[in-house]
């Protein structure tokens, strides 16, 4: 990346953002090279470090595509089916558990009938 200038928490100079910034702006880098950097100090810890580009180089968000909204959809349809009861949870399921809580944990389900 080479050298890029390095400036304190909230003190980067004007028309420059970091990408949460664009994108709430509607934008996005659109390959850019990095501009500078912000670091914040943290006690005992390394620095909090936040990527800029420029503003005037930034390109709008591309738009959704009903494929891409699809794929969205399904990905996202597959995260909330239980993989035991093959039901939509309504939820997200936990990874950690890898099934809705109701088959994850059977017995609690039985005490409470």
């Amino acid at each position: 990346m080479g050298s890029v200038p390095v400036y304190p928490w909230r003190l980067a100079p004007e028309g420059l953002a970091t990408r949460r910034q664009l994108r709430a702006r509607g934008l996005r880098p659109g390959g850019q090279d990095v501009t500078a950097q912000v670091e914040r100090g943290r006690h005992r810890r390394p620095p909090l470090v936040a990527y800029l580009y420029r503003v005037d180089q930034a390109k709008p968000v591309r738009p959704m595509t009903p494929a891409k909204q699809a794929a969205l959809d399904k990905a996202n349809a597959a995260r909330r089916t239980c993989s035991q009861c093959r039901t939509d949870a309504g939820y997200v399921i936990p990874a950690e558990l890898g099934t809705c809580v109701p088959c994850a944990y059977p017995e609690d389900e039985q005490r409470a009938a």
